[in-house]
């Protein structure tokens, strides 16, 4: 039952990425909604950034074209570069609107430390299995020893960042709507882990409430702590 409607949904994913290529900022905004936004307007005013962390669950492709219209802080969504140029060009531009910026995750601290003339929202949809697990965060996770992105918590920790959490609900096919939820508002206070672990245990429970939505299909379980 779980994995028809996931896959249903699938193609409902695969299906919004490809009409983001046409569709227009304002268009997107209607389809993908925020809401709850004011304490990032908050954060905004006192000349804070903030690091958004969410997961592959519902749309996620959508949130770096609605961002730009929808936030007062400068948009910036990490990627992995490809190596088709054609392929990769299409990536950005179905990906990125307006005032959003993307950029590639070899770059992570050169991005972090760049002044936006603006406080900026760094996007990290860091739920997928790290490329090395050297760095890489260990947590319980859908009852399962998983490895996690060392990224989020590392820079979040080192220029004391707030981190908060993206959640799109699926009101129904191609319309969401996105609630924020601040998960640690002084990185400095944590130990390390903690925020890795909060991260992961708010997807994990959004997860268990509707398991359809989320992307079973990439390779999570792939590393293991002898690797």
């Amino acid at each position: 039952m779980i994995a028809r409607k996931f896959y249903h949904h699938l193609c409902d994913i695969l299906v919004e990425s490809m009409k983001a290529f046409s569709m227009k900022e304002e268009d997107v905004v209607k389809r993908y909604e925020f809401e709850n936004t004011g304490f990032l307007d908050d954060l905004y005013g006192q000349g804070k950034s903030a690091i958004c962390v969410g997961g592959h669950y519902n749309n996620w492709e959508w949130s770096g074209i609605a961002s730009g219209t929808q936030l007062k802080h400068r948009p910036v969504g990490f990627y992995k570069p490809l190596t088709n140029k054609l392929v990769d060009d299409y990536v950005q531009k179905t990906r990125v609107r307006g005032r959003s910026l993307l950029a590639s995750i070899s770059n992570t601290s050169a991005v972090f430390n760049k002044d936006y003339g603006e406080p900026a929202i760094f996007y990290m949809v860091a739920d997928q299995s790290p490329s090395s697990i050297r760095l890489a965060y260990w947590v319980q996770f859908l009852n399962q020893d998983t490895a996690v992105l060392h990224g989020p918590e590392k820079y979040a920790r080192l220029l004391n960042i707030p981190v908060v959490f993206a959640f799109p609900q699926k009101i129904k096919r191609g319309h969401y709507r996105v609630k924020f939820f601040m998960l640690v508002e002084d990185p400095s206070k944590t130990a390390p882990g903690d925020i890795t672990r909060t991260y992961m245990n708010t997807l994990e429970k959004i997860i268990k409430e509707k398991p359809e939505f989320y992307l079973w299909s990439h390779r999570r379980w792939k590393h293991h702590r002898a690797d």
